[in-house]
């Protein structure tokens, strides 16, 4: 058997070390504890080796400890002993985790959080995360620690409880803004930041633990939004639109020319973080309110396509509406910045082929339809008519993952 022991928030109980022959674990795990004399202990590095040695241990029916972080089964090295070694040669004793510890330090229940790790991971799912959920624990690693999330979330209202070596003499525990988080430097003795936004951190009382199910409804009646002359996005042309965009925890989706930002609110329902990029005034307005009644967050940015699309970080997924002479080159734009797709509706025809140039100019393969579609709609004595509705060109593309290698899926 290989003994994994949790040290929690403090060193682990000296009687797990009784009568191992080899203990493996980090420094300040190691350090920590008496060993016994006779044991060997490898400083954990590259996992290779130490398997390895382990392996040769096991097979001699000589005891193995391994020294690891609070619960060692949540986003920590169980999972590498158990595909190498199998679940039934481990005996794990797990402490409290980093996480739990933060959330108690914090006063706040975590049933309702969302716990993404970024640890010798993309920093981009962490922070879209963050920008989508309003109580988030971030496991931080080298090159992804506070100042890292709290530059990408500057433009995000959000609070940073950033919790430093738990457990020991020199634990700190300290709030700040996401611009604040960017100005200094963490050193190296961050345990786990948490991603608030306060007006929502309690949350309501949760039957299943962990982050909200994705909505039973979505592709919503137009009656449900705000708009101008029902100029939105009729839900036929959404419930597509949705399929093709994909939209899912941890992405970034920008909508493009939003008009009533039905589009990103959908989105954003989903689990994904939205941007919506819109140049009326009063329609910035619309999606705010609208994204509001939704209880989601969508960040709206006021600015006309493509100027304002310069400064946003790359998304995995473009939705584009509205027309206009310009509309081939803001495709063309979105494209180049895309990492899955690029969604577009449009009402002429005219537009169709240069927004399909934009699309496969860019390498993505390109497919379309036209949506007509008719409404049950009542008459007089108690019958009904098919009202008909104005069609729309859809047009999408998926990028080929070969021609956009390194590409986090």
């Amino acid at each position: 058997m290989i003994t994994v022991v949790g040290t929690g928030t403090g060193a682990p109980p000296q009687e797990f070390l009784a009568g191992a022959e080899l203990v493996v674990g980090g420094w300040r795990h190691l350090d920590a504890v008496r060993l016994p004399e006779a044991a060997e202990r490898i400083v954990l590095g590259p996992l290779a080796p130490a398997l390895d040695t382990m392996a040769e241990y096991l097979e001699k029916e000589r005891r193995v400890v391994v020294l690891a972080s609070g619960d060692p089964g949540f986003f920590g090295i169980v999972r590498v002993l158990a595909e190498r070694f199998g679940p039934a040669a481990l005996d794990v004793r797990p402490q409290v985790s980093s996480v739990a510890a933060a959330f108690a330090r914090a006063g706040l229940p975590w049933d309702d959080a969302v716990v993404v790790s970024a640890h010798g991971r993309d920093l981009r799912t962490a922070v879209n995360v963050c920008r989508a959920r309003p109580k988030v624990a971030v496991l931080t690693g080298p090159g992804a620690g506070p100042a890292e999330l709290g530059a990408a979330l500057t433009a995000h209202t959000r609070l940073l409880i950033v919790a430093s070596a738990l457990g020991t003499d020199d634990e700190l525990v300290e709030r700040v803004t996401p611009a604040e988080a960017a100005a200094r430097d963490w050193g190296t003795a961050v345990s786990v930041v948490l991603c608030l936004d306060e007006s929502r951190a309690l949350g309501a009382v949760r039957t299943v633990a962990g982050p909200a199910a994705s909505p039973a409804r979505w592709a919503l009646e137009e009656g449900e939004f705000t708009h101008r002359d029902s100029m939105i996005t009729k839900f036929e042309v959404r419930a597509l639109a949705l399929a093709r965009l994909g939209p899912r925890l941890g992405d970034l989706v920008w909508d493009v020319g939003a008009g009533s930002g039905s589009v990103a609110v959908e989105c954003a329902r989903l689990g994904a973080a939205v941007v919506a990029v819109e140049k009326a005034p009063d329609g910035v307005e619309r999606i705010r309110a609208n994204a509001a009644a939704h209880g989601v967050d969508v960040r709206t940015v006021h600015g006309s396509a493509p100027d304002a699309l310069t400064e946003l970080d790359d998304p995995d997924a473009v939705f584009v509406g509205g027309g206009g002479r310009e509309l081939p080159d803001i495709v063309a734009v979105c494209a180049r910045r895309a990492r899955r797709s690029v969604v577009v509706a449009m009402a002429a025809l005219d537009r169709v082929p240069a927004v399909r140039a934009a699309l496969t100019d860019a390498g993505f393969g390109c497919d379309g339809v036209l949506l007509q579609s008719s409404r049950l709609a009542p008459l007089p004595g108690d019958v009904t008519r098919l009202a008909a509705t104005n069609p729309v060109f859809l047009l999408w593309g998926a990028r080929n993952p070969v021609s956009h290698e390194g590409v986090a899926q």
